[in-house]
């Protein structure tokens, strides 16, 4: 599996369980880089603590690990370096984290300085986030707001990616760039 030689930006979409934290985290090791592992999830309840202990099982021992639930932009500027791999898992649950927030303008502030340093960052930077645009149209507004977030953040990152995979049944399908050489 290849990576761009000068770092690159990868988005790495899919449904839930359809192999895209996987595929991200191949792609980081296949790297050869120093990785950081930036994680967006809280634990706030048994079934949320199961899943993310399962992603740290997944992962190797080596990697760093950064837990960030809002604060994004500012992690990335600390984590990111020339010659490194940060995987960031994941935006979805990022934005989540931010609609839940008591101050509506955090939400905007926190994406507006996360797309404004994303290209600016050094080394690579590994993005994964959930495709949520397939599905019915929710019947809350909360929901059909966060759909409506999500596939909008989606779509102006993968302009701006070298490489766009959507992973469905465990099987990435290439959007955007080379193909992953697997």
């Amino acid at each position: 599996m290849s990576v761009p030689e000068s770092g690159g930006r990868v988005l790495v979409l899919g449904g839930v369980r359809s192999g895209k934290s996987r595929l991200a985290e191949r792609l980081a090791l296949a790297s050869g880089r120093p990785v950081t592992y930036l994680a967006t999830a809280t634990a706030d309840d048994a079934e949320m603590a199961a899943r993310i202990a399962t992603h740290r099982n997944h992962r190797p021992p080596d990697w760093a690990l950064v837990e960030e639930p809002l604060a994004l932009a500012a992690a990335l500027e600390q984590a990111c370096a020339p010659g490194h791999c940060v995987l960031v898992e994941c935006l979805t649950l990022w934005l989540t984290n931010l609609l839940c927030q008591p101050d509506p303008a955090r939400l905007a502030a926190e994406i507006d300085a996360f797309e404004a340093l994303l290209p600016r960052l050094p080394g690579q930077v590994i993005l994964v986030g959930n495709e949520v645009g397939l599905g019915v149209v929710p019947l809350d507004a909360l929901t059909r707001r966060y759909c409506d977030l999500a596939g909008a953040l989606h779509q102006r990152l993968a302009a701006g990616c070298e490489r766009v995979v959507l992973t469905v049944a465990g099987i990435p399908l290439m959007l955007k760039g080379p193909p992953l050489g697997l």
